[in-house]
């Protein structure tokens, strides 16, 4: 016996808002049968095969520490840094830049709320070079 995941929860201020800004990052949908509106408390997101679903769920709580648990993106396409661009273009703050000399490494980042999250060299980046970055 054991147990899956069903979706990973993001404590937040704004759930539309900050499942709005995620959607956009990783091109995400709403469930269809319960569509994200301003306002709502809970807020569903998934990838669009279904595979992976992130809920976003306002409490009163003000961030106050480093994550314990975080996302590890990799570019569908493009490179590292190009995908580093697009997400600071959309509101991403850099907090830690873990690039080496060599291109291996990765970039620490916050979403609008300052949750932490890495990207991390493409598919095809970590298959020319491998380091200390998941390749």
């Amino acid at each position: 016996m054991a147990s899956y995941v069903l979706h990973t929860s993001v404590d937040c201020a704004d759930a539309y808002g900050l499942s709005s800004w995620w959607r956009a990052v990783l091109d995400y949908e709403d469930d269809p049968d319960d569509p994200n509106e301003p306002g709502d408390e809970e807020c569903l997101i998934r990838s669009l095969d279904g595979q992976h679903r992130l809920l976003f769920i306002e409490v009163p709580d003000a961030k106050r520490v480093k994550n314990r648990v975080h996302l590890d993106l990799r570019p569908r396409e493009g490179s590292r840094d190009d995908e580093l661009a697009r997400l600071l273009a959309l509101g991403a703050a850099s907090l830690d830049d873990r690039r080496n000399p060599d291109g291996t490494g990765w970039v620490v980042l916050a979403d609008p709320e300052g949750n932490e999250f890495c990207i991390l060299r493409s598919d095809a980046e970590v298959a020319t070079t491998h380091g200390p970055d998941g390749g």
